[in-house]
């Protein structure tokens, strides 16, 4: 059971179709097996063997494609990196893993020169002096088929974004891979039909697992995006009559209140617009709903720990139960939210939430303590999410566990509270944070954007607090800055504001 085998299969089957389409041109799944098989020679010419690890720095092009399925055809592993990191945090995760060989976009030559960690570089889509072409190596190749991986085999290793630390890698097998694709196309009705829109970074978990994964073990079509544009985004989803979309909410907003034609764009092709990596509230799945001229919106949640896999908000709950994550887990997953006294919370109580799949991590690479960490007794994964179970039995995130803040004995939850001073029309962005204090233990801290030239302090978002927050929950302390610190999926680095 492998991505690999199950890409070969429908090469077999429909080598004439289409598999990627990337600026009006198609490659097809003939195409593309050529072309990842002149990929592993081309890598294999590099140095990669079996066994060796092999990081893609890469925009949504198709030569990360090429080289992700070229590298499992030698027995390697695939380390997708973050495009948007600086040099010394790619050299981080290239040190980490050991990569062997990366092959990275051209234009992100600057950050390629000051690296200096000593492994093969090539490039890929955009050139950059004095490094290979990795499109050239390919192109000059002869084809070589290469072996099946066994399922055990490490197929990747996903780094998570890094809110509570240096970013983990998660190893993850082969068998682990094309089960999240499964259960992903099984969950959300992929079939072959599917013409998926990749919009946002195929190196991100969900995108390549979820996403990417499961249209091709469905043998669909894959439409790549090279960086998102919102007037791209939308005239790509109409000329290529996309049918599948996933991406955070901020892709679709955006869209939305950036074009002004926006009406005019033909979406009626799309079933599913998916979104992940944070809830949106009641409000704005309204006007989704209004400007996309359909309710076919799905928030889903997982981890990269879990393949990711989790929970599933179904069109017909998006307005009504409107930031929740769901009630009930995908299939093949069990979810539980657990009190702190070990016990399954009941409604209206709060808890951490547990996942167990199969298709969770082998581990986090070389930390045997932090993946023991990570697991409660019967495998489950405790994914550090604090979540309120509502009457009906949805699953409303409230804070991560490492975040919430005991301050008097209360325990204060600064989702909560960031909800509450993002209410303020002349707030861009908040973080809230815990911070030591010689007598309550803690105290809540707000960090806060706010709108450029806006007549706001502490004061002022005391007193808006006043009538919205218990007084306990209201920050004592308010840093006013520029910008707060985020992941690439837009994750608050809290533990950066705490050191601060």
């Amino acid at each position: 059971m492998d991505m690999l085998g199950a890409f070969d299969s429908n090469v077999r089957k429909t080598p004439a179709k289409d598999f990627l389409r990337q600026d009006g041109e198609s490659v097809t799944y003939a195409d593309a097996f050529e072309h990842t098989r002149r990929a592993a020679a081309a890598l294999r010419d590099l140095g990669v063997r079996s066994g060796d690890r092999v990081a893609l720095m890469c925009f949504n092009t198709t030569g990360f494609v090429y080289a992700m399925f070229g590298a499992w055809r030698l027995g390697a592993t695939v380390v997708p990196v973050n495009h948007k990191l600086q040099a010394p945090e790619v050299d981080r995760i290239l040190g980490h893993c050991r990569a062997s060989v990366c092959i990275a976009d051209g234009a992100l030559g600057p950050v390629l020169d000051g690296l200096r960690t000593s492994l093969r570089l090539a490039t890929t889509d955009s050139r950059h002096d004095g490094l290979a072409h990795f499109d050239d190596l390919v192109a000059a190749a002869e084809g070589i088929d290469g072996t099946a991986p066994a399922e055990s085999d490490p197929a990747e290793i996903l780094y998570t974004s890094g809110t509570t630390g240096a970013p983990k890698g998660c190893v993850h097998s082969h068998r682990g891979v094309t089960l999240t694709a499964m259960v992903a196309a099984l969950g959300l009705s992929i079939t072959r039909e599917e013409r998926l829109l990749m919009a946002v970074p195929i190196w991100h978990a969900s995108p390549l697992n979820n996403w990417l994964m499961s249209t091709t073990y469905m043998g669909g079509t894959v439409v790549l995006l090279r960086e998102y544009h919102p007037q791209k985004f939308l005239e790509t989803a109409a000329q290529e009559r996309i049918t599948l979309c996933f991406g955070p909410p901020v892709i679709y907003t955006t869209a939305m209140n950036a074009v002004p034609d926006f009406d005019s764009y033909d979406l009626s092709a799309v079933r599913g617009w998916i979104y992940g990596g944070g809830p949106i509230g009641a409000d704005v799945a309204r006007r989704l709903v209004d400007s996309y001229r359909t309710d076919r919106f799905f928030q889903v949640y997982g981890m990269t720990e879990t393949g990711p896999l989790g929970s599933v908000l179904y069109p017909e709950e998006q307005v009504s139960k409107a930031g929740s994550i769901g009630r009930e887990a995908l299939p093949g997953v069990d979810m539980r939210v657990v009190r702190p006294d070990g016990a399954d919370a009941a409604d209206g109580e709060v808890g951490e939430i547990w996942l167990r799949t199969e298709t969770v991590m082998l581990g986090y690479l070389d930390a045997p303590g932090a993946t023991a960490e990570a697991f409660a007794q019967g495998n489950w994964y405790r994914t550090g999410d604090i979540a309120r179970v509502d009457e009906d039995g949805y699953l409303f995130i409230v804070d991560r566990a490492k975040d919430v803040i005991i301050t008097g004995g209360e325990n204060v939850y600064s989702k909560e509270v960031e909800d509450a001073i993002t209410a303020h029309p002349d707030v861009l962005d908040v973080a809230v944070i815990g911070r030591p204090h010689p007598e309550w233990g803690q105290t809540v801290v707000a960090h806060v954007v706010i709108r450029e030239g806006a007549a706001v302090n502490g004061d002022t978002l005391r007193a808006f607090l006043t009538d919205r927050l218990a007084r306990y929950k209201v920050p004592r302390g308010y840093v006013f800055a520029a910008a707060i610190p985020r992941t690439p999926s837009g994750k608050a680095q809290k533990h950066l504001l705490r050191t601060a």
